[in-house]
């Protein structure tokens, strides 16, 4: 069983046994309304705790803090039940709801250390001396993620029970499953701007100094053209080093090809042939950050660095119905098919092959394994690189895209 199939089953015993705790108190308390809701007692109470838990995750997704246990601590409590619930990390109380708070705290962290100690669940009567208080007995369940216990799920009853032991116990599971996917989450960021630096790390000084001293080289003669030259350069270092946005319009992407050209066309002239065919309606196609970029430099690198004729690059954006599909061609010297397989397989070494390796493992985390990189090459034949992108896919979105004020 693998551990994502691990983390499906608790969240399911979690909702289950959550259920079968909640589903006498659900028709107990809205009994006097029975008459007034449609379905039976127990689809009622089955819509109550899923739509709790549904409520609760969000916040949860988001890591173990105090911000998020305040949120989620009154929908668990709901959820089991309880008179109280409280949620900790390894070292103190992060929220509290209920009665009781002010003199259980400290009790109840003691009682944490242990279970922070064996990763077990624990059910203690309470050693409170307040008579009129509610909480006479409680249940601590441990929170896992990545790196061991992060904390607990305290629940507090009147009494002692059982169904309350096994219940917090499944949704202290099921809250670790959501901390779990927000540890996810946040290793998937990490590594999407680890990619992002090493595409960024292949903008090479060496093709920042080129650019500059082709600017240099119109001041005198052509101030107008150096101005607009510095103005693209501008443009295109702040798209390329943005600090946020996981994905960006194809719109923004082809503006950065088109000033990385007009820089590449600044140092070598008339040799650089550009053709640029983009369909309107592809335009706010959202993709990879910098997935495209990397490939027009790779087609003017192995084009024009690599050989002293001219070369035609050759960019094509088309409406294919569900997809926008890219095409990035060159007339270059081309390359060896199998020192290509070797790139995609992660054996390559060059600048140019990490960018190539880089961008076809990303569109793959992002779309599938089906929208991998095509590239067509023989050595002397040049290249044609073709991306398909789905113009919806989940999880990939405008709201994810963070646009760069020029």
């Amino acid at each position: 069983m693998t551990g994502m199939e691990a983390a499906a089953l608790a969240a399911a015993g979690a909702v289950l046994l959550a259920l079968g705790f909640a589903c006498g108190r659900v028709t107990a308390r809205r009994g006097a309304k029975a008459d007034l809701d449609l379905g039976t007692p127990v689809e009622r109470a089955t819509f109550h705790t899923l739509h709790t838990a549904s409520l609760a995750a969000p916040p949860l997704r988001a890591g173990l803090t105090e911000d998020t246990a305040r949120k989620a601590a009154r929908r668990l409590r709901s959820l089991l039940g309880t008179e109280a619930l409280c949620l900790t990390d390894r070292q103190r109380v992060l929220a509290w709801d209920g009665p009781g708070g002010d003199h259980h705290r400290e009790q109840v962290m003691l009682r944490v250390a242990e279970v922070l100690g064996s990763g077990r669940s624990q059910s203690v009567r309470s050693e409170c001396a307040d008579l009129e208080c509610p909480l006479r007995w409680f249940v601590i369940a441990p929170l896992s993620g990545e790196e061991g216990v992060l904390g607990t799920l305290v629940a507090y009853g009147s009494r002692e029970s059982a169904v309350l032991v096994r219940a917090a116990t499944e949704v202290a599971r099921w809250v670790s499953v959501q901390l779990e996917l927000a540890e996810l989450d946040r290793s998937r960021t990490r590594l999407i701007e680890a990619e992002i630096r090493a595409l960024r790390a292949q903008i090479s000084p060496h093709f920042i100094f080129n650019s500059l001293a082709a600017i240099a080289s119109f001041v005198r003669t052509d101030p107008e053209r150096a101005r607009e030259l510095l103005l693209e350069f501008a443009d295109f270092t702040r798209y390329s080093f943005r600090r946020h946005g996981e994905f960006t319009h194809l719109a923004d992407e082809l503006r950065c090809i088109e000033q990385y050209l007009a820089l590449a066309g600044a140092r070598f002239g008339d040799r650089l042939k550009v053709t640029l065919q983009v369909a309107p309606e592809v335009l706010p196609v959202t993709l990879p950050f910098l997935c495209l970029q990397p490939l027009v430099e790779n087609a003017v690198k192995h084009g024009l660095e690599d050989s002293s004729t001219e070369c035609r690059v050759t960019i094509a954006a088309r409406d294919a119905g569900a997809e926008a599909v890219v095409t990035i061609e060159d007339d270059g010297v081309g390359m060896d098919p199998e020192a290509l397989r070797a790139i995609l397989a992660g054996r390559g070494t060059t600048a140019s092959g990490i960018g190539l390796l880089n961008v076809d493992e990303r569109l793959r985390q992002v779309y599938g394994d089906d929208y991998g990189l095509v590239i067509e090459t023989a050595v002397g034949a040049g290249m044609k690189i073709t991306v398909r992108i789905p113009k919806y896919r989940a999880g990939v979105h405008s709201s994810s895209v963070r646009r760069v004020v020029g």
